[in-house]
């Protein structure tokens, strides 16, 4: 998990630090990569640089990732706003590219009524991966019951969670921990650390959920990348703690 302190409007330095943080995740063996939600631009870049840079995917950036996505062999869930080419409606999404650099999946929030900017993403499906259905929670996808118990009735097996969630005014309150309750699937919620303009992230919890536990969580004011061995097909934790690499 990339634990990353995007700053918010700063394209081109965000997108360094994602690939070093990729690049270190991939020299420790990762096999799964997880951004922070909006790893690309920060959670406030709107107020910064509006909305016009945003483009339809893979623009040349992202294709130039997926290549070094391929190179590395890993498999990445990367967060990012993009522009629809058909309709133009911008959309704050996940993508996860496969170790063969190819965009195998595309999840758009649905929750979105915190962000502003994006419209709300239409479809609840969850993606496979080496025979196992993986959903999608983008931050406050989380925060109702609907998008997880729609992926778990489509035979989804564990959760991934980008966010950009802190402990202020409507931070979480047991909503991850709930869902893993309803649905009985465990939860990885990758979180951001830093600041914006308007608040930090710097208490956000970066965690492993299982059965309305958190069984691993991490909190630090610098990005750092956080790993941790599962068993995908017993969905078991096999790590007692986070080992942490600094950036």
């Amino acid at each position: 998990m990339l634990h990353l302190a995007p700053v918010p409007g700063e394209i081109n330095a965000n997108r360094r630090l994602l690939e070093h943080a990729t690049h270190i995740a991939a020299s420790q063996g990762a096999v799964w990569v997880v951004s922070p939600e909006l790893a690309v631009c920060g959670y406030g870049f709107s107020r910064l640089i509006g909305t016009d840079w945003i483009l339809p995917e893979p623009g040349k950036w992202m294709s130039s990732f997926c290549e070094l996505v391929k190179g590395l062999g890993v498999n990445v869930f990367l967060s990012l706003p993009e522009r629809d080419s058909q309709d133009n409606g911008l959309y704050n999404s996940v993508f996860f590219i496969d170790s063969r650099g190819a965009i195998a999946a595309r999840h758009r929030k649905i929750n979105t009524v915190s962000d502003g900017w994006s419209s709300p993403g239409s479809t609840i499906e969850p993606f496979e991966w080496n025979g196992t259905k993986v959903g999608i929670l983008l931050c406050a996808d989380a925060y109702t019951s609907h998008v997880a118990a729609t992926l778990k009735s489509k035979a989804t097996r564990i959760l991934v969670s980008p966010a950009a969630w802190g402990p202020w005014l409507y931070g979480p309150n047991g909503e991850w921990e709930q869902r893993t309750l309803e649905t009985g699937l465990p939860l990885i919620v990758c979180n951001r650390t830093g600041e914006d303009s308007t608040r930090s992230f710097s208490s956000a919890e970066s965690l492993v959920v299982i059965n309305g536990k958190k069984l691993l969580r991490h909190t630090s004011p610098a990005s750092v990348v956080l790993t941790f061995d599962w068993d995908l097909e017993r969905m078991a934790l096999l790590s007692p703690e986070f080992v942490k690499y600094l950036l």
